[in-house]
């Protein structure tokens, strides 16, 4: 309701009275109204009270005493004294370009400007620069924009306003580096204790994270499915137990200098004895790494037992293909040799052909054996898991491929020859009939003779 506006301006009108603020022809109607133009002007008058009024500054003589629009001037210029092309005479015209404002920063935070970097023609940036940095790092609010002051005829009341806050921030920054350095001095144990504390808190929670997610790792027992998968891994352990392990130690063995360092300088203050929390003791650190090093001796049994388990895979899968690449071969010879069929064209060329058939097919029937220890050698890698088994059962089904279809063509052979001796021994007998005929045809001639 109306009234209760016309009420709470009341109020803040009567605590600028008791403050001694001039009021002139201002009513809380008037403000409660909208009335823009009095409006700002009772603004203007509270930021003057409050903000810029409170800045007193004393020239080097100690003598003049000054307004305090003089005196942030003074401020002002006292700040940037040194810095090129920087010459604050108004609160208008000498900060179009910007660089007054960077200035003012880069003499109290030289860290959040590069001064020289700037250049007078390029006031935007400059301006834009200043004001996004105070916002930013210092928390000054971003009363100005860059094309408020870089204009013909800039605000006077509000570059001083916002440089107010200038003053007010690197005043209060200064004051509190004064009282920091004389409280820092009695404090400056007790903070480089607790620092330590700290220290040691946060390391010994560390170490122990590390030895727990340590211990998860190596105690897990899934190897790589083969020998340089295994190597691999046992050399990433070997890393491990040579080079970051040995730095863990270490870390181990500060932990307990620091604790020592801390609860020296406690008795020396004294205090009480600092305690670890629960779990971070001394003791609580020495049985986690116990159980790390229990957990490192079973991953190296493992890992080597399974190295051997891969070696001797290999040794196997190596023995395998030098076999199967010999019985290949002599496959692919007898399989050429009992293709051929020339048994030649009488009885005792057939009969030698058979003899030699005869010693082919004990040779072959010697030679099952050895194709009995490719397939042993198969049935052994698969049954160990072997990595690259598809490889190896495949090899083995052609060699058994050729083995059934060698067995065949024996067979065949065999058969064709056992034909072509029976062919070549009635031959023979018609041979001795055709003889036997002619030879009792001349006897018989000879009687009648």
């Amino acid at each position: 309701m109306r009234i209760h506006c016309l009420e709470n301006v009341d109020k803040a009108l009567q605590f600028l009275k008791e403050q001694r603020v001039h009021l002139e022809n201002v009513g809380s109607h008037d403000i409660v109204d909208g009335n823009h133009r009095l409006t700002l002007g009772l603004i203007w008058t509270i930021i003057l009270r409050f903000q810029i009024q409170v800045i007193k500054i004393n020239t080097a003589d100690n003598r003049e005493t000054r307004s305090a629009k003089d005196a942030l001037l003074l401020w002002c210029q006292m700040k940037t004294a040194g810095y090129p092309e920087v010459n604050i005479q108004n609160f208008t015209t000498c900060w179009r370009d910007g660089l007054a404002f960077n200035a003012l920063i880069h003499r109290h935070r030289p860290d959040l400007i590069e001064f020289h970097k700037l250049t007078r023609s390029n006031a935007t940036h400059n301006l834009q620069q200043a004001f996004n940095v105070a916002e930013h790092h210092l928390g000054l609010t971003k009363l100005l924009d860059p094309e408020d002051v870089n204009t013909e005829n800039p605000d006077e009341k509000s570059i001083i306003t916002y440089v107010v806050s200038y003053y007010h921030y690197f005043s209060k920054m200064k004051a509190l580096i004064v009282e920091g350095k004389r409280v820092g001095k009695v404090l400056d144990n007790c903070i480089e204790t607790e620092t330590i504390i700290n220290r040691y808190d946060a390391l010994a929670s560390d170490l122990l994270e590390w030895i727990e997610k340590t211990i998860g790792i190596i105690s897990n027992q899934k190897f790589a499915n083969s020998l340089t998968g295994v190597q691999q891994q046992l050399q990433a352990f070997t890393t491990y137990c040579t080079i970051e392990k040995p730095i863990k130690f270490q870390e181990k063995g500060n932990l307990e200098v620091l604790l020592f360092t801390i609860q020296s300088k406690l008795r020396a203050n004294n205090q009480k004895p600092y305690v670890p929390q629960d779990g971070k003791l001394i003791s609580d650190i020495n049985k986690a790494w116990e159980r790390l090093e229990k957990a490192e001796h079973e991953r190296g049994v493992a890992l080597r037992k399974e190295l051997i388990r891969q070696e001797k895979l290999e040794l196997l899968a190596q023995r395998f293909d030098h076999k199967t690449t010999m019985r290949q071969a002599w496959l692919n010879e007898n399989q050429r040799l009992v293709s051929q069929d020339n048994f030649g064209y009488d009885l005792p060329a057939v009969e030698a052909a058979m003899k030699k058939h005869e010693a082919i097919e004990a040779d072959i029937a010697s030679y099952e054996e050895r194709i009995g220890v490719v397939m042993e050698l198969s049935t052994e890698m698969e049954k160990e898991g072997y990595y690259d088994i598809r490889r190896i059962l495949a090899r083995k089904e052609n060699i058994l491929g050729q083995w059934s279809l060698l067995k065949e063509l024996v067979a065949g052979r065999r058969t064709r020859l056992e034909k072509n001796l029976a062919l070549q021994k009635t031959f023979q007998d018609m041979v001795y009939m055709i003889d036997w005929m002619e030879d009792t045809q001349v006897l018989r001639d000879v009687i009648l003779f």
